[in-house]
């Protein structure tokens, strides 16, 4: 067991002090936060340069009915053909020059945007929705029938997600976040088993390349190497994680203090012009309502901030460590085995896949469990030891039962207990096997080997 602890020891040491851990520990907890802060950021950063767009009206429909906003703006221009304002253009400050040909009430493709460079989608949308408005808005008087009917008509449906507890409290949940922390998660698992089981695999052949092996060999049984080995590197992923959550954790509140310390305040200007307005049974002019639409883009962002409040993190978090631990344990002992029967990287093609096919499933499967978390498959491949630390991470945010957790770990355990042993077998022969190319007849015979 002391020959265990050093081989552990000097593993870990090893890998913690390499540059690329340090680089992948600093850069990793940058990258999960910006997945949360990034879209918040995006939609709040607007394009302030002013853009003029000349419109040529052939119709006479639209003059003076696209309105400005703070960032467009629209010179209807009279007497003027194209080809006059073609020659003009490059000397103007016009951003593009808008042509509506006078089969518009019946053609949809009667519009032409004419520009040096190719329009941004933001001003195409705005104009397309704009004359889309007003159109509609000719037909409904033309037919008889008020716009503001129709806009009293008009309804949203937002479904909050409750959940009764088994206490009878209830609790708030979001099915979206929910999905996002599950698929996170699982796919985070897939990513750590194939990347430290790579590690341990390379280490094994590099140690076998380089006859160190044989040293190491003289001093600690063949299974005290291998299972010092899979142990080191997995406290090193454990490291890793535990410091990219605390950091994610760090960057994401101080981002979120920085630049959104609104969150969670309402806005004065929000609460006048509302009251002003409807005590006075008027409509919410449109310098008001892009005040109001600023504060409730806000309030979504506040939103989404506070769902992530509702994930049981205790759970997660434990979850994902055992279920880390357990599904790298497993593989890596696979892993190991294969490094030790073959004489380099190259070789070990025609072993990897057998390997890497449960773990490609349990992805495809976890597209089907995000949608449906308690469906017969998800529930299946989330018990069976070879899937489970992926299915089963996907399945735990919408709620399991303990006993199908406690299900999966102990199949889990008792898998890996089970590819220790016989990647024990299969390493303790290969490890100092030379020059010789290794089959799946081979193996077997290394696995019936008694010593």
């Amino acid at each position: 067991m002391n020959k265990i602890r050093l081989i552990i020891s000097r593993e870990y040491l090893t890998r913690v002090k390499k540059k690329s851990f340090i680089a992948m520990t600093i850069l990793g907890p940058i990258l999960f936060a910006a997945l949360f802060i990034a879209p918040a950021w995006i939609a709040s950063m607007e394009d302030t340069d002013i853009k003029t767009i000349a419109v040529i009206d052939s119709s006479k429909v639209f003059v003076n009915k696209i309105q400005d906003t703070d960032y467009i703006k629209f010179k209807y221009l009279e007497n003027t053909s194209l080809n006059e304002a073609r020659k003009i253009f490059a000397q103007s400050e016009y951003y593009a020059i808008l042509q509506i040909l006078p089969s518009i009430t019946y053609e949809p493709s009667a519009v032409h945007l004419f520009s040096i460079k190719q329009p941004g989608f933001a001003v195409k949308n705005y104009i397309s929705s704009s004359m889309e408005k007003e159109l509609k808005n000719q037909k409904l008087r033309a037919a008889g029938i008020n716009e503001d009917v129709l806009k009293s008509i008009k309804s949203d449906v937002s479904i909050r997600t409750i959940q009764w507890t088994e206490d009878g409290k209830e609790k708030e949940g979001s099915t979206e976040i929910a999905m996002a922390v599950g698929y996170a998660s699982g796919f985070l698992i897939y990513f750590f088993i194939f990347m430290f089981g790579a590690q341990v695999m390379r280490g094994v052949i590099e140690e076998k390349s380089s006859r160190i092996v044989e040293i190491i060999i003289s001093s600690a049984r063949p299974f005290e190497l291998m299972m010092g080995k899979i142990v080191g590197v997995a406290l090193v992923g454990l490291t890793q994680f535990i410091l990219w959550i605390v950091l994610t954790f760090a960057i994401v509140a101080g981002v979120k203090t920085v630049m959104f310390p609104q969150l969670g305040t309402k806005n004065a200007q929000e609460v006048v012009a509302q009251d002003m307005f409807a005590a006075a049974g008027q409509d919410i002019p449109d310098e008001a309502q892009q005040v109001i639409q600023q504060q409730q883009s806000m309030q979504e962002f506040e939103n989404i901030f506070n769902s992530l409040k509702t994930v049981n993190y205790g759970l997660m978090i434990g979850s994902f460590i055992f279920f880390f631990l357990g599904g790298y344990l497993l593989y890596g002992s696979l892993f190991a085995a294969i490094g030790s029967a073959v004489d380099n990287e190259a070789d070990t093609q025609q072993f990897m896949f057998p390997i890497t096919i449960p773990l490609i499933l349990g992805i495809f499967v976890m597209m089907n469990a995000i949608q449906t978390p308690d469906s017969p498959v998800a529930f299946w491949f989330s018990i069976i030891p070879f899937t489970s630390p992926i299915v089963m991470m996907v399945r735990i945010p919408f709620g399991v039962p303990y006993w199908e957790i406690a299900l999966s770990m102990g199949l889990l355990i008792l898998t890996f207990v089970f590819t220790t042993w016989l990647a024990g077998k299969i390493y303790r022969t290969g490890i100092l096997m030379y020059g010789k190319k290794i089959n799946y007849k081979e193996l077997w015979k290394w696995i019936r080997y008694k010593y």
